[in-house]
């Protein structure tokens, strides 16, 4: 059985179903070995508070916690994840190959450093072009992340801008291989059809007349994801059409939180709810009738594909890297220009004045989100890692 380490900062939500489906192939023992113990333990630096999710993590497959020596321990800076073990408890559990989550911690980098060459390395990454910066910090960064690449064998990338970054990076294309970003669609269906009564009646609770259309943003509330200006958008387009019965639902905390309360303090057609846990989203996705994303810097957005599972369709930015994979015009959203306030206010009009569009494009956008699934995602993981490690030792 061939034995793959997984290298990783912490539990999140999404990576735990697929670790679990991984550790089931009967052709991979899977063991993950993650260099911090996460937000539990200190305050998440965007949330601005201690993030506990209530939904099982840890469960389905092995790990261990390898200790960090970080006097910040975190991901928010290259020395928060200081693990000096990390390569010999690898060695001692004896990988075939490593699959390693991001490479900018003194532990991750330092892993592919010691093991390129010996096992095969397998990348995931979701990094994309869209970030700014001066023309001398982009240079040196090109060339820092050419040397960096050099120590992994194989990337994986979830979509289009993520290919466009890798190969601008001086990333052969055969060393490319596709596993698209997903999330556990099961979670979020609603066959019974229980979460969109349990939706209806949240949304009389807040007093949301039956023939509004509702918009919905659910995230971190910090500058990057840009929620001030989608405020801004809706209250001018209210302004200037008080007939409209348009309603946006804010879901989340952050830095900006007591901003979204002033700046929304008359509006009582703004509704901010606050943190919600992941056992909640189903039903949160549901209370909008339109997932917005209008994020300036966004690597992928899997609130998208959580929204697209709820049966939404999305509008997003365009600097947002999922858009030109998910978002198609006919069948699930529409994309605007994230720098361009105007630009989201006509695109917010385009759904507003075609409520049966949005009914229409519940269906096309589940149908489209359910070939993004996180067991397919697993397979090909599994399926690529096995093929190539064998390809690697011949």
């Amino acid at each position: 059985m061939h034995r793959l380490a997984i290298i990783t900062s912490h539990p999140i939500q999404y990576n735990a179903p697929l670790f679990k489906i991984l550790a089931q192939r009967e052709d991979l023992n899977v063991k993950v070995f993650y260099s911090w113990k996460g937000t539990e333990e200190k305050v998440d630096p965007e949330f601005g508070e201690k993030i506990t999710w209530d939904i099982p993590l840890l469960e389905g497959y092995e790990y261990s916690f390898v200790d960090n020596k970080a006097k910040d321990p975190g991901t928010h800076h290259f020395f928060g994840l200081d693990n000096p073990e990390m390569v010999s408890e690898i060695n001692r559990w004896g990988a075939n190959s490593i699959l390693i989550y991001g490479w900018s911690s003194k532990t991750h980098l330092s892993v592919m450093r010691y093991f390129y060459g010996r096992i095969p390395i397998f990348f995931r990454g979701d990094s994309t072009l869209l970030s700014g910066g001066n023309t001398f910090r982009k240079i040196f960064r090109k060339i820092w992340l050419k040397w960096v690449y050099q120590h992994i064998d194989f990337a994986f990338y979830p979509g289009v801008r993520s290919k466009e970054y890798f190969l601008s990076n001086s990333v052969p294309s055969n060393k490319l291989l596709h596993v698209p970003h997903s999330i556990d669609n099961r979670r979020f269906s609603d066959d019974s059809n229980h979460y969109e009564q349990i939706a209806q009646q949240q949304r009389h609770k807040m007093k949301i007349p039956d023939d509004a259309i509702v918009l919905l943003f659910a995230g971190k509330f910090v500058e990057r994801k840009q929620p001030i200006m989608l405020l801004k958008a809706v209250q001018e387009i209210v302004n200037s059409d008080s007939s409209l019965n348009l309603h946006l639902i804010y879901v989340g905390t952050g830095p900006l939180l007591s901003e979204l309360n002033e700046a929304s303090r008359k509006c009582e057609y703004i509704h901010i709810l606050g943190f919600k846990n992941q056992t909640e989203m189903p039903v949160i996705y549901r209370l909008g009738d339109i997932y917005v994303l209008p994020s300036k810097i966004e690597t992928w957005g899997l609130g998208v594909n959580e929204a697209m599972a709820c049966s939404r369709p999305v509008i997003v930015g365009n600097k947002v890297g999922c858009a030109p994979d998910l978002v198609k015009s006919t069948i699930s959203g529409e994309i605007f220009d994230s720098d361009n306030i105007e630009d989201l206010k006509n695109t917010l009009h385009g759904f507003i004045k075609e409520k049966s569009r949005i009914y229409g494009m519940r269906e096309s956008s589940y149908k489209f989100i359910k070939d993004w699934s996180i067991e397919k995602s697993a397979e090909q993981t599994g399926n690529y890692i096995i093929e190539r490690s064998i390809g690697s030792s011949l």
